[in-house]
């Protein structure tokens, strides 16, 4: 076990980051727990919020105190222009979101249970037609400390942006969600991945049911050529692994509300941290207090908290070499 630096040193200049990436409105029902097939139930509540990985994972970015440029497609419609709305709140820079008129703005259709597990029904709608612009992103990447993509976004247009990002000398980082298949000469272009088990699980075929395990595939996934890799473990916190080794990272203990969005916050909160210059053991610590915070409120993007409210939330127990 080794104690941590604070988390709390920031570089001078806010890191720039560059996100393609997903966006939908999320419909949330509140409900006991999830219905067994052909059963009616009485939910607890409905609401229409903000959501999508990309956009989630900008909005942690910019609440971290990164500068972000979203990258994604919107229907021209009400739950569009809401979408660009709240971005917009988050000074979040949308030159890059384009809209397209014959496709509905992605949806989300999520059951959260009272035990804060929730379980998710993605239509991409507007997102399947995002189509980068080369130019501008090139002139985007300048500067950037990261590009962050998931893959709620058609493969070819993420391929196409982690290529250009990698030859732009700007570092990748990949949420490989939902997952599927990596071609091989895409592994050396991304520097940081972050994965949760199923995620881990599927991209190098071990188990992963232990921190140990965790570490084990972790060390595979950076032997395709990745400087780092996290692997998300939710409540059990996260291990992260790189050429100093591999290290087990506990999270608090906290009551659990909604998990949607927890990983989302992670990321982002893991990507500033990294642009700022801090260590990538810092950066995830920093990642599991504020995805702590996060599960702890209703909704995507309205539970994920700023940086402010991370650095006073408490620290979670020091890493465990494994």
């Amino acid at each position: 076990m080794s104690s941590q630096p604070s988390s709390s040193s920031v570089a001078q200049q806010p890191p720039r980051i560059v996100v393609l990436g997903s966006l939908n409105m999320d419909i949330v029902l509140r409900v006991p727990q999830a219905p067994s097939a052909g059963e009616t139930l009485l939910g607890r509540s409905i609401a229409h919020i903000p959501g999508g990985k990309g956009a989630n994972q900008a909005v942690s970015c910019a609440r971290e105190g990164g500068r972000v440029h979203m990258i994604g497609c919107v229907g021209n419609d009400a739950n569009g222009q809401a979408l660009r709305d709240a971005l917009a709140q988050d000074g979040i820079d949308t030159a890059a979101l384009r809209t397209d008129d014959a496709e509905p703005t992605g949806t989300a259709l999520i059951l959260v249970e009272d035990s804060g597990q929730n379980r998710i029904v993605m239509i991409p709608g507007a997102n399947a037609k995002v189509e980068i612009d080369e130019a501008a992103l090139q002139h985007q990447l300048q500067g950037a400390a990261f590009l962050v993509a998931q893959f709620e976004s058609p493969m070819d247009q993420v391929t196409l942006a982690i290529t250009a990002a990698h030859g732009a000398g700007c570092k990748v980082l990949l949420n490989p969600s939902p997952v599927q298949p990596i071609a091989g000469p895409l592994w050396p272009c991304i520097d940081t991945l972050v994965v949760n088990e199923i995620e881990a699980h599927a991209l190098c075929g071990q188990a992963v049911d232990s921190p140990h395990e965790a570490a084990a595939a972790g060390r595979a996934l950076r032997a395709k050529g990745i400087a780092r890799v996290v692997v998300t473990l939710g409540a059990r916190g996260a291990v992260a692994v790189d050429a100093d080794g591999a290290h087990h990272h506990p999270a608090p203990k906290v009551k659990a509300v909604d998990t949607t969005a927890a990983g989302d916050t992670f990321l982002g909160a893991l990507a500033v941290a990294l642009g700022e210059g801090q260590s990538f053991d810092e950066a995830v610590r920093l990642g599991i207090r504020a995805a702590a915070l996060c599960i702890q409120q209703p909704g995507a993007q309205p539970s994920i908290p700023r940086r402010d409210a991370v650095l006073h939330s408490p620290l979670p127990p020091d890493w465990i070499a494994l």
